[in-house]
């Protein structure tokens, strides 16, 4: 008997179910329609805070909104409700490797060199945006 275990494959397009049904735009939001409403008459007026607070339950869509307001922010035409999931910019911010969305663990990055760092960075203009944008999650 042998005790390998077997391994999935390379191309193995598995994806967690609350990762594949994550909404991609705000149209799709469930349960947080007023939200959505919110930040789309923000960009429409051009009333855009300078940090938005997103608070409630586990897995109520806080980071999924978080990253439609950014594709909504970052779209290559100029802030826009409506966006094209496609394009390069919506596609990185997706995917989490979008140079100027930077995702945040908050209960993991919590020391005093985190945060020196963080505080460098805030100060370095988007590279390739409009907007620089920190989604700090689980703070």
């Amino acid at each position: 008997m042998s005790d390998a275990q077997p391994k999935p494959a390379k191309d193995s397009s598995y994806v967690v179910v609350a990762r594949r049904y994550r909404p991609r735009n705000f149209e799709e939001l469930v349960g947080q329609e007023h939200v959505g409403r919110a930040l789309t008459n923000a960009i429409e007026t051009g009333r855009v805070g300078h940090a938005y607070l997103f608070t409630g339950a586990r897995g109520v869509g806080k980071t999924s909104t978080a990253r439609i307001f950014a594709k909504a922010l970052n779209n290559p035409g100029g802030p826009s409700a409506t966006f094209d999931n496609s394009d390069d910019v919506a596609q990185a911010i997706d995917s989490g490797e979008d140079i100027d969305v930077i995702e945040i663990d908050g209960a993991s990055n919590r020391g005093i060199d985190e945060i020196r760092s963080l505080r460098a960075n805030v100060g370095v203009r988007p590279s390739r945006s409009r907007y620089k944008i920190y989604i700090i999650d689980e703070v």
